[in-house]
C-alpha cells in the first residue's frame, strides 16, 4: 500500500508542475499582450474581448444574483427597522389617543357642571371622585373636598345633569357621599306637572322606587321628578329624574345622573335656617315683669287709706 501511494505521488507531482507552469506562462503571455503598445496588438485585444466577454455572461449570472440577494436583504433589514419604528410610534399614538379621550370626557363633564343653572342664592364646591366605595349593600363615593373646603354634613351633591346624593361623613380633606340609590337614602321629591309629593327610597338598584305617593293615578311614566325641599335637607327644584314603570309594576325613578361615570361632583352649599330654641315663645308672649312702685305713689296710697 505504501508503494502504491508513492507511485501515485510520482505521477501527480510532474502533472501538477506542468499545469502550474502552463498557467504561469499563460498569465505572463496575457500580461505581455495587454502591455504591448502596438496597433496590431490593440486590434487583437479588441477582437479577443469581443469574442470572450459576451460568452461569459452566463458566468456573471450567479454574481449578479448574489448581489441582488444582498441588496434585497439590506432592503428587508431597512424595512423591518422602519416597521418596528412605526409600531412604536403607533403605540405612542394609541396612548396619546386614550389620554385625549379621557381629557375630552373630563372636559365634557366639567362643561356639563358649568351648564347647570342653580338658584343664585346657592353656591357650590366642585370635587373630584377619588374612589367608589360602593358595594351590593352600600352605595357611596369619596370626594377630595372636606372640612378645609367648608363642607358640611348633609349638603346635596349633583353631577352635570341631576342630583346624585348627599354628604354623609366629612373628614379634613375628604368627604363621603351617600348616593340616592343607597338603601339608607330617603329624600322628599315632587313630581311634575301634577305636583304630587312623594318619597324616593333607595334600594341599591339603578331605579329606586317611589313611596308614600298620595294619588298614584295622577302620575304617568315620563313625568319629571325634582327635589321638593321639604325638611330643608335638599334645595327645591333640583332635577332627580323621570318616572318609569318597573318590572314589578311599581313606580320607580330613572335617575338623571350618570352613576356609571361619576368623576366630578358639585356640592351645593345650603344655608341653614335659624334654629328655634324656645318653642313656647310661639304660643304666647312672655309675661312682663312687675313694674316697681315709686315712693310718691306709695305716699298717696297711704293718705287715701287714712282718709
Amino acid at each position: 500500500m505504501a508503494k502504491d501511494r508513492g507511485n501515485n505521488d510520482e505521477y501527480v507531482r510532474p502533472i501538477r508542475r506542468i499545469l502550474v507552469g502552463g498557467i504561469v506562462l499563460f498569465l505572463f503571455a496575457v500580461f505581455l499582450i495587454w502591455r504591448i503598445d502596438s496597433p496590431r496588438v490593440e486590434r487583437f485585444r479588441t477582437a479577443l474581448v469581443d469574442q470572450i466577454v459576451p460568452s461569459l455572461n452566463w458566468a456573471l449570472v450567479p454574481v449578479t444574483k448574489v448581489a441582488d440577494m444582498v441588496e434585497g436583504f439590506q432592503s428587508y433589514t431597512r424595512i423591518y427597522e422602519q416597521n418596528q419604528e412605526l409600531r412604536r410610534e403607533l403605540q405612542q399614538m394609541k396612548a396619546w389617543k386614550e389620554a385625549a379621550l379621557q381629557l375630552e370626557q373630563k372636559n365634557a363633564k366639567l362643561l356639563d357642571l358649568n351648564n347647570v343653572r342653580l338658584d343664585p342664592k346657592y353656591t357650590f364646591v366642585t370635587g373630584v371622585v377619588l374612589a367608589d366605595s360602593g358595594s351590593p349593600f352600600r352605595q357611596s363615593v369619596l370626594l377630595n373636598v372636606g372640612e378645609r373646603d367648608g363642607i358640611v354634613d348633609g349638603w346635596a351633591t349633583m353631577d352635570g345633569i341631576g342630583l346624585v346624593g348627599r354628604i354623609s361623613g366629612v373628614g379634613r380633606n375628604t368627604s363621603r357621599v351617600i348616593l340616592l340609590t343607597d338603601s339608607n337614602s330617603r329624600i322628599p321629591v315632587s313630581i311634575q306637572p301634577s305636583g304630587q309629593k312623594a318619597l324616593l327610597v333607595g334600594d341599591n338598584t339603578a331605579a329606586p322606587p317611589i313611596e308614600f305617593l298620595e294619588n298614584p293615578e295622577q302620575v304617568r311614566p315620563g313625568d319629571r321628578v325634582v327635589s321638593s325641599g321639604d325638611g330643608g335637607v335638599f334645595p327645591s327644584g333640583m332635577l332627580v329624574g323621570q318616572v318609569a314603570m318597573g318590572t314589578d309594576r311599581r313606580l320607580r325613578i330613572r335617575l338623571a345622573a350618570d352613576y356609571g361615570r361619576l368623576e366630578f361632583l358639585r356640592v351645593i352649599r345650603s344655608h341653614l335656617s335659624e334654629k328655634i330654641t324656645d318653642p313656647g315663645a310661639l304660643l304666647a308672649p312672655r309675661p312682663l315683669p312687675p313694674s316697681p312702685i315709686l315712693p310718691e305713689e306709695t305716699g298717696s296710697v297711704e293718705e287715701s287709706t287714712d282718709g
